[in-house]
């Protein structure tokens, strides 16, 4: 395990440098329990065997009729192990340990070698270096050859829009037309699935009505974009580079700062996509304002993890992934149960979605929709279909075709009753998908704020 800071900031030289050091250490700790437990350890009589040096504290705590608990840690890279079942952050014999280290405790005598079972960690961390060097070099080159194989791809892709603008979109609504299957096949080949998803999608625009051209010509222009951005990746910038990478379809890995925060849980749904099942966590940081995306996935018929209630707020960290305007990001460790909340997130205007919206494809070109919340808005009727109309200003903002059919529509009406709600849901250029709503209670009290409704 490693600890958040590097370098060795528990070294004191004097009484302010020992304080400092100390509260480092407690800064560590990941709830109160924790850091009570490492202040309880911070003390001789804890540890038999303790000792320190070559850059390493450890010690032996006793533990009844049970193995003792061995602890060491590592104060040049503030690596440790402990033989209690702390978990993935610093249990209190570790805290405890750099409490005395950093207080400069006469126990610890900093002449004394490190006995083998330190000196064994310490080679198997060594080794284990060794060989993450080589795997990190020899995934290197994966990255390297898979890269080529979507640059490959990607010529090719680009002389198939070519011809297919060359020769017109009208051959694209025959019978049988293949290209779209063929073309995706070969994407997958060069093991870029992002390109042969939007490559499928155009095959479903033809069939998709009136208009249908228009379309298909915003679409292939869409993806050659993409296509010529991957071409010339070297000269984005970095996080156009990363969302580049992610529409492709190159995997990346969440990486910190880890932001904690006391997360609201604004709507969960599953999507079925060939062969597994994507659920998509919305959530929303009560003291960061910060709205995040989570992904998981599961094989049919099983449901993917995490299964998180609308309407609760769980304290937490998450982890953000590059590029993809930020959005999205990776569930941390959890501290304490969810809880209930009736409190809705803060919103905006229907004029304030489209301009967030609008803002996010700077960044993000291939971006079919953005997080927002609408504060005060009435579900309508609107032809054939149906608007949000802001209680306010009276502005509207068309619900998405595809939210039509869904149960969640009459949801909301019935949730409404012509009263105004907040609402959240995913921005876009097909219009606005609600996926949670709260409103007031038709009761004595109208102003008392009512649980969230799940709409997706």
């Amino acid at each position: 395990m490693v600890l958040s800071q590097g370098g060795e900031p528990w070294r004191s030289t004097g009484p302010v440098e020992a304080r400092q050091a100390m509260e480092r250490v407690l800064a560590l700790a990941p709830d109160v329990r924790s850091r009570e437990a490492g202040r309880a350890f911070a003390s001789e009589h804890a540890w038999t065997g303790a000792g320190c040096g070559r850059g390493v504290v450890w010690g032996i705590r006793e533990a009844g009729e049970r193995p003792p608990h061995r602890t060491a840690v590592d104060t040049n890279d503030a690596a440790y192990t402990c033989g209690c079942t702390g978990g993935e952050t610093p249990c209190g014999h570790v805290l405890g340990l750099l409490l005395l280290h950093a207080s400069d405790a006469p126990m610890l005598d900093r002449t004394k070698e490190p006995p083998p079972w330190v000196a064994q960690w310490l080679a198997d961390r060594r080794a284990r270096a060794t060989s993450g060097g080589s795997a990190a070099r020899a995934a290197a080159r994966r990255a390297d050859r898979r890269a080529e194989r979507v640059t490959g791809g990607a010529r090719e892709l680009d002389q198939r829009l070519i011809d297919l603008l060359r020769g017109g979109l009208a051959a694209a609504d025959r019978p049988g037309y293949g290209l779209w299957e063929e073309t995706a096949a070969r994407m997958i080949d060069a093991q870029a699935p992002g390109l042969a998803s939007r490559v499928r999608e155009l095959g479903s625009v033809p069939a998709s009505g009136p208009g249908w051209p228009a379309r298909l010509l915003e679409e292939c222009a869409l993806l050659r974009l993409l296509d010529s951005a991957w071409l010339g990746l070297d000269r984005l910038p970095g996080p156009l580079a990363a969302t580049v990478r992610t529409r492709v379809g190159l995997t990346a890995s969440a990486e910190g700062p880890a932001v904690r925060d006391h997360w609201l849980v604004l709507a969960q749904y599953d999507t079925p996509d060939g062969r597994i099942v994507t659920r998509r966590t919305w959530l929303y940081g009560r003291e960061s304002g910060h709205t995040t995306l989570l992904l998981s996935y599961g094989a049919p018929g099983r449901a993917p993890a995490p299964a998180l209630p609308v309407g609760t707020v769980m304290d937490a960290e998450v982890t953000p992934y590059p590029g993809g305007g930020g959005l999205r990001g990776e569930l941390g460790p959890q501290f304490g149960e969810p809880l209930a909340t009736t409190a809705p997130p803060p919103g905006g205007t229907t004029a304030d979605a489209l301009a967030a919206y609008g803002n996010a494809l700077r960044d993000d070109p291939w971006l079919d929709a953005w997080p927002v919340t609408l504060r005060a808005v009435i579900p309508a009727p609107s032809g054939d279909g149906w608007q949000l109309v802001g209680a306010a200003d009276g502005s509207a903002l068309p619900i998405a075709p595809a939210a039509l059919s869904r149960p969640g529509l009459w949801k909301l009406v019935a949730l409404s009753g012509g009263r105004s709600l907040t609402v959240f849901g995913e921005c876009g250029h097909r219009g606005f998908d609600p996926l949670a709503a709260w409103c007031t209670e038709t009761s004595d009290d109208e102003d008392a704020p009512r649980a969230a409704v799940a709409l997706a």
